[in-house]
């Protein structure tokens, strides 16, 4: 089984790499956001690049994914280029989904990313029926479900816990407990003592793990799926997170204290993997250059984006039936 778009996420030095540019990527998406380039509201997951590399970097070919409204890090992990990202962000028809998804509806079935869902916990039921084609036609594929902390007490998450159980499916639950659901904490909305605990319920090989450190991600991730390849059933792993970030980009954050988020600092992913790499010998010099080209590969996608025309009606309406658009016209336009 090849890694395919994934390649790249084999080595530190790589992972270090797909990481740094999520992060500049989610910054810049910021900037844009003010501009008025993106429209709407954004919620970015800057602080949570190891999950998303992490998991992704020991993914093959017939994997797939589903993930959130926060799912510009697992996009951009599973491969799909930043300047497709960035223009599907900025409502452009060169964009992963022809301008028509935005922020909330990254997908990319080229890569294997089924797609992103505004609704909490949407995303869990597609990756069991993902995972149900595969166990059916016999493929040693997976499927991940990324979700939030805020999923788990959604029912369509539990049901789905459920199915999976009980018909044995290759799919890998991947909470991504970055500490709050919107503005409520975790641990305010559980009474276990960890979220995988919920998940050991159902019968799911169940464990909590590190989300800041990327080779420890890895690590834990590739134990798991060799375990859903092998026909063992699902796996469920709750990795401990912190977003940087608010909820959404302008989020007041009345929740926590800047000394809460100063306290995380230190396990940074971003400066976590730096300082592996430097500690291994990679030269300061090499990984300036490296932050350099990754500025310039931003700078050319962002060029891209912003030069590329948005869609048209007639775009829009190609891929919805006709008797809907007929009435959305004779309606101004508004569905």
């Amino acid at each position: 089984m090849t890694e395919g778009p994934r390649t790249a996420l084999a080595d530190p030095l790589g992972r270090y790499t797909r990481m740094l540019l999520i992060r500049r990527f989610l910054e810049r998406c910021r900037t844009l956001l003010d501009r008025g380039e993106i429209r709407g509201s954004i919620h970015l997951g800057i602080g949570q690049e190891a999950v998303a590399v992490g998991v992704c970097s020991v993914l093959g070919d017939d994997d797939a994914i589903t993930t959130t409204y926060r799912g510009h890090h697992h996009t951009l992990a599973m491969g799909t280029p930043a300047s497709a990202v960035l223009a599907e962000m900025c409502g452009r028809a060169s964009g992963c989904c022809g301008g028509l998804g935005g922020s909330l509806h990254l997908a990319d079935a080229s890569v294997g990313n089924l797609g992103a869902n505004a609704i909490v916990g949407g995303g869990v039921p597609i990756a069991v029926g993902a995972a149900l084609a595969r166990q059916f036609t016999g493929s040693q594929g997976v499927a991940v479900a990324f979700f939030g902390d805020g999923a788990i007490n959604q029912g369509v998450v539990l049901e789905s816990l459920n199915l999976a159980a009980v018909w044995g499916l290759p799919v890998l639950f991947v909470c991504e407990n970055n500490q709050f659901a919107e503005m409520t904490r975790a641990r305010d909305m559980i009474r276990t003592a960890t979220i995988a605990e919920r998940a050991r319920g159902f019968g799911i090989d169940s464990e909590c793990a590190d989300g800041m450190d990327v080779e420890s991600v890895r690590r834990v991730t590739a134990s798991a799926v060799e375990r859903l390849r092998a026909g063992k059933g699902p796996a469920f792993i709750e990795f401990e997170a912190y977003r940087f970030s608010g909820h959404y980009h302008g989020d007041p954050e009345t929740v926590r204290t800047p000394e809460e988020i100063d306290a995380w600092r230190p396990r940074d992913p971003i400066a976590q993997a730096r300082a592996r790499l430097a500690a291994d010998g990679i030269a300061e010099r090499q990984l300036e250059q490296l932050a350099q080209a990754v500025e310039a590969e931003l700078d050319a996608a962002e060029a891209t984006a912003l030069g590329a025309p948005r869609p048209t009606w007639e775009d829009a309406t190609a891929l919805v039936p006709e008797a809907v658009t007929c009435g959305a016209r004779s309606h101004g336009g508004h569905t």
